[in-house]
């Protein structure tokens, strides 16, 4: 089931207890970057000139940007004082000022919208899809979902898979993140739940130590969220406005 998502402005002081889970949004296209004026690294600025198209090259500055933005604001440090490191499966984590106890994030981005998860000591995996009906006519469900995914998805009306589709498609993607396996983790060996107005559900060896939630980050978009533990202390909160 989606979470009520009421997205509101930060406050000045973040909530910091270990249970609390902070999920960031922020509009690409209201970030306006320039490679002069932000906190990226020398290989992040290499990667954004090999963007062929502009507005690529300044969607993928601009979130990385705001990461770094959004992770000084929890750590209280400046954003050009936050490093960040890579896992083998290249998940990001904090370099040397990672904070006490140390910080957990990860970030999605989809067209105009990135989301961000972060939480103290607690692994999160986060993605957003902008909603495109034209996947379900190219049989994706079939190549990376489970059976009893497809068998679910398939049964229900037309006019609901287009919502269940990408409400399994980010859970999973949300649970591998959190994972931090990548490609490791065939996205057909493990299931989730995908019914429109039902709960979400994970079904994996690991599931015991998941919490998993959907949210609607903006019209038209859809979003979920992986945390360990079963905490619903969830925060919703907006960077740079609404659509």
């Amino acid at each position: 089931m989606e979470l009520q998502t009421a997205w509101s402005p930060p406050p000045l002081t973040l909530p910091t207890a270990s249970e609390d889970i902070h999920v960031w949004r922020a509009f690409l296209n209201r970030a306006c970057p320039s490679d002069s004026n932000v906190a990226l690294s020398r290989d992040e600025l290499a990667r954004a000139a090999r963007f062929v198209f502009p507005r690529d090259r300044n969607r993928y500055v601009a979130a990385r940007d705001i990461l770094r933005a959004i992770l000084a604001r929890h750590i209280g440090v400046s954003a050009q004082a936050i490093e960040l490191e890579y896992e083998p499966d290249g998940k990001p984590r904090l370099g040397p000022i990672s904070g006490d106890p140390p910080i957990r994030f990860n970030l999605s981005h989809s067209e105009d919208l990135a989301v961000y998860a972060v939480s103290s000591a607690r692994e999160v995996g986060v993605d957003v899809e902008a909603i495109r009906p034209a996947v379900l006519d190219a049989g994706i469900p079939e190549q990376f979902f489970s059976r009893a995914e497809v068998e679910k998805l398939r049964a229900l009306p037309a006019g609901d898979q287009v919502e269940a589709f990408f409400l399994c498609w980010t859970r999973k993607e949300a649970y591998i993140k959190a994972r931090g396996a990548g490609l490791g983790i065939p996205l057909d060996s493990f299931t989730v739940s995908l019914t429109p107005g039902e709960p979400a559900t994970l079904t994996s060896v690991d599931s015991s130590r998941w919490m998993l939630r959907s949210f609607q980050p903006a019209p038209g978009y859809a979003g979920a969220l992986v945390a360990e533990g079963r905490s619903e202390r969830i925060h919703f909160w907006n960077w740079n406005g609404v659509p």
